[in-house]
């Protein structure tokens, strides 16, 4: 009989599963996107809109095409590993991995092997536990996740690997919709960094004050959560990992973010494989996640 950590995990046994080909599926607000990881080695990502309302059908419909993009197939994946916001949507991945027959990874606060040392562990976001999850793995502890994507959230690992919450402000490209939909006047610009800060025309002007005002927003907010992570471990702040992913995360000015140590836009996918690895009982996967 499955142990209670593999029925919520989505197994259907209990025994060790070693995929030879792994689809890891992020489902955000905003964008669903997946990986596909031969032996361990992050091999393909691919990209597509959410649609919260998208059936079962729908949805597979999606996955199988962007599998066909990179020459693969249902047919040919072993396992699913999953952390998604949308709650229609992590239903229907679960119907799919029935139907299809595939060993499926659901991740929550209860299936993630970290602790969560939070008021309401349950109201975690699952991809804010796989980045914690990633962050520990590959990086390091003390640690903290910076993730640009439709919110800006910031995810802090304890020194003991545990997940101790953060910090959550709107996204670059949320504030700059509500800028062109909420005033009579103001455009939709390209997210470009300018020259200066003080802008001569309107454009320019918004540009500054997105970019650069991002950009302080998500050094001061990581400055302090440093400090924090810092005091109660009994270190210095720069000892305090900090890793920016998500989807603006490879933009140019991105990298310009103060105090950041690594970039890497992929964290979410390499902790749903890392995951899937730690609950189906293999190999941990932390020497072979990069791209092949």
């Amino acid at each position: 009989m499955a142990s209670e950590r593999e029925r919520r995990a989505g197994r259907r046994d209990g025994a060790a599963y070693h995929p030879t080909m792994l689809l890891t599926v992020d489902i955000g607000n905003t964008n669903i996107t997946i990986g596909l990881f031969r032996a361990g080695a992050l091999s393909a990502t691919r990209r597509a809109a959410t649609r919260a309302g998208a059936t079962a059908d729908e949805l597979e419909l999606l996955l199988d095409g962007l599998l066909r993009l990179d020459d693969a197939s249902f047919a040919d994946v072993s396992g699913i590993s999953c952390a998604s916001v949308v709650p229609a949507l992590t239903d229907a991945i679960e119907a799919i991995a029935a139907r299809r027959d595939r060993p499926l990874v659901v991740a929550t606060a209860g299936t993630v092997p970290i602790a969560v040392r939070t008021e309401r562990p349950q109201e975690a976001g699952a991809d804010r536990l796989v980045n914690a999850l990633a962050a520990a793995r590959l990086y390091g502890t003390p640690a903290v996740v910076v993730d640009f994507g439709t919110a800006t959230t910031l995810d802090c690992v304890a020194a003991d690997g545990a997940y101790v919450g953060g910090a959550i402000a709107p996204g670059l490209e949320l504030g700059l919709e509500a800028l062109a939909a909420r005033t009579a006047k103001l455009p939709r610009i390209e997210l470009r960094t300018p020259d200066r800060a003080i802008g001569r025309d309107t454009v320019s002007a918004m540009q500054s004050g997105t970019i650069f005002g991002y950009q302080a927003l998500a050094a001061g907010l990581l400055a302090r959560v440093r400090r924090e992570l810092a005091d109660a471990a009994g270190i210095e702040p720069r000892d305090v990992k900090a890793i920016l992913t998500g989807g603006l995360s490879a933009a140019p000015w991105a990298r310009a973010v103060e105090g950041v140590d690594e970039i890497d836009p992929d964290l979410t996918l390499k902790g749903l494989a890392i995951l899937h690895a730690e609950v189906s009982g293999g190999e941990p996967l932390e020497l072979g996640l990069l791209r092949e």
